[in-house]
């Protein structure tokens, strides 16, 4: 593990020393316990800000939790949403490369991302997320909200909302080691302490990744250099409860990364090139939490800071970069309180106000750029369930910008359970906004000059759907219709960006199912259809029209041995390749099939072998035209906990 972290990561291995220390020096000759799993409540934390059961959501979400990770051992989180029904993934190249998720047809800066309540969207990388570098050590839970959300989470949620929640430390204090290489000589491990009680509950750990990888540029182009890459994250949650009716929050998040990279070049595409970036993430947040009146009133305080930096490099020597910051506080208010002698009706009114300041910064040989930009949104929403089947949400959002005119956005949702049929009904409606970025209204290089005229992207968006189980709850079908539209869409139009006029539409059908089909053999499937084309009538790139996935899991030898089979199946996509001049024309990328295999063996109460094989049948395939992807690979490794 220290290996993996020292030299550039010598920051990383400071704390994951302390944490290991902390651990041992708390742990006073208890004898070693296994690690307890816990099952989650049937509850969204994202869907409408506050905690709402299952059969009440109105909305489309998916929930998928850390002990499935843990059985698919999954290792990036970009690499698990390729199960979730609505949404593609496109990576430029191998590990490490910009991965963007689409949802529902919409652009990857349409989709908003949490990580622990803290907005991490990059405003100097067109206000998108790049999950290159989010490893998924510790996550509890990963929920994704699909849909028109701006109404409650503001600019960026026109797609929807994808929220990752680290886990919460409980019990006495636990020790977690990991440790596993494999092909292409990587090396990774993670190490965590966490415990907690009534009054408090912590988590503290590092992980660390590194591989020399293949290349960037598709090798069967002729591109046999291989490009390497690091990552380093320490994370460290603190909740401390005072009282029976106060908890104050602390979240920080620390990632360090050094990726090789190729170019491209017009008329020919990605190349082997000396290029890198190198560049370190941080965020953080304090929160508040206050309760009153038995709470039944409840006031939720948080400030929190993000910061993105990256430097691109040629042979050595920084040629650009960059640095996007995020200030934002958030008030909310919850007031809960029933009407039992009227339809026997629960409520909850939220009131919230949300302030953020963002900033983009890049220094290149060519240019200078430093600009901000800020927003006011005020938030109101209202729940009320009718005898314990019928829930109605309504949303509406007013927000306050210094540049362009106030927007204002509203969503509506509806639910409604059959207890007696296993059966629940559901439909939302909703409108977002998404501001131009700061590189597109202002430019950013001496090629690039920027277009202040731009106007907000505006989406609508709609949906229905039944959840139903079946089979004395073995089983559990979903099936989601839905249909968007988003207008004035933003496009780089030579040196410049432009609102392309009319609107672009999306629809298409979601299909998830679960199957307990044994007392230790699960089978888990999702398919996505989907049909999006621009305002000109031309089909939207890096959006295939199918996309499927399997996930079986098998527990035996009174389950001590687990095994984990998941295929990925990628339909057709449209990409865009350039001439010599950099004229995009329209490409098409083939279909692929992946298949994953992971088994695990636990020799002991605290100690598990595990190995994998990823991309089980060596399948050559691009999810970006002219990038290349990992062929077949094994790792095995070790995990222990005490």
């Amino acid at each position: 593990m220290m290996s993996i972290l020292s030299g550039r990561y010598g920051r990383l291995s400071s704390f994951a020393l302390c944490t290991l220390t902390l651990a041992l020096a708390e742990a006073r000759a208890q004898e070693p316990s296994s690690p307890q799993v816990h099952a989650l409540p049937p509850v969204s934390v994202t869907a409408n800000l506050v905690p709402t059961p299952w059969e009440a959501v109105g909305s489309a979400v998916t929930t998928l939790t850390g002990e499935e990770l843990e059985k698919r051992q999954t290792r990036l989180v970009s690499d698990v949403l390729r199960e979730v029904p609505g949404l593609a993934v496109n990576r430029t190249g191998p590990l490490g490369q910009l991965t963007q998720v689409r949802i529902r047809g919409a652009e990857g800066n349409h989709t908003l991302v949490l990580i622990d309540g803290i907005r991490v969207n990059d405003p100097s990388a067109g206000s998108e997320f790049d999950f290159a570098h989010l490893l998924a050590a510790e996550v509890e839970r990963v929920e994704v909200l699909r849909g028109p959300q701006s109404a409650l989470y503001g600019s960026d949620a026109i797609g929807g909302v994808i929220n990752i929640v680290t886990r919460r430390g409980q019990g006495r204090p636990t020790l977690r080691l990991s440790l596993e290489g494999g092909s292409f000589d990587t090396l990774a491990g993670r190490a965590s302490v966490s415990g907690g009680g009534e009054r408090y509950d912590f988590i503290a750990g590092a992980a660390g990744l590194r591989t020399h990888g293949v290349s960037v540029a598709d090798e069967k182009r002729g591109n046999p250099e291989r490009d390497g890459y690091r990552n380093g994250t320490g994370f460290a949650t603190l909740n401390l409860r005072p009282s029976d009716i106060f908890e104050l929050s602390l979240v920080g998040r620390y990632v360090d990364f050094h990726s090789d990279s190729d170019t491209e070049i017009g008329g020919v595409g990605a190349i082997d090139a000396d290029q890198d970036i190198k560049g370190d993430q941080i965020y953080g947040r304090i929160q508040g939490r206050l309760s009153l009146l038995e709470d039944r009133w409840e006031h939720i305080l948080g400030l929190s800071h993000v910061r993105h930096q990256r430097d691109y490099r040629e042979a050595g020597a920084v040629t650009s970069s960059y640095e996007g910051k995020t200030y934002r506080i958030d008030y909310q208010s919850n007031v809960y309180f029933e009407t039992l002698s009227f339809l026997d009706a629960a409520h909850v009114a939220t009131f919230a106000v949300q302030h953020e300041d963002n900033r983009a910064v890049s220094e290149s040989q060519w240019s200078s750029f430093d600009r901000s930009i800020d927003t006011t949104g005020f938030i109101g929403q209202y729940q009320v369930t009718l005898l314990d089947r019928l829930t109605l949400t309504g949303s509406l959002r007013h927000d306050r910008n210094e540049i362009f005119k106030d927007a204002d956005t509203f969503r509506l949702t509806g639910a409604y359970a059959i207890p007696q049929t296993g059966t629940k009904l559901r439909a939302s409606y909703g409108t977002g906004v998404k501001n131009p970025t700061l590189f597109e209204l202002f430019g950013y290089t001496n090629t690039y000059r920027g277009n202040p005229d731009l106007k907000p992207e505006k989406g609508t968006g709609w949906d229905a759907g039944i959840d139903q189980a079946f089979w004395n709850d073995r089983a559990v079908l979903d099936a989601t219709y839905f249909n968007q539209t988003i207008e004035d869409l933003i496009q780089g139009t030579g040196q410049t960006s432009a609102n392309l006029p009319g609107r672009s539409k999306i629809w298409g059908t979601e299909l998830g199912l679960t199957l307990r089909l044994l007392e230790n053999l699960t089978a888990r499937g999702a398919y996505t259809y989907s049909s999006g084309e621009d305002a000109t009538g031309a089909e939207l790139v890096r959006r295939p029209s199918h996309i499927a996935s399997l996930n079986l899991d098998y527990r035996f030898l009174e389950d001590r041995a687990k095994l984990n089979l998941g295929i990925v199946y990628n339909g057709k996509q449209k990409d865009w390749a350039f001439d010599a001049l950099w004229n995009r024309r329209v490409v098409e990328l083939d279909a692929y099939t992946l298949v994953n295999l992971a088994g695990s063996y636990a020799i002991s109460g605290n100690a598990e072998i595990h190995a994998r094989v990823e991309n089980l049948f060596d399948e050559h395939y691009q999810e970006v035209f002219s990038y290349g992807t990992p062929g077949r690979a094994g790792y095995v490794g070790i995990n222990l906990a005490f």
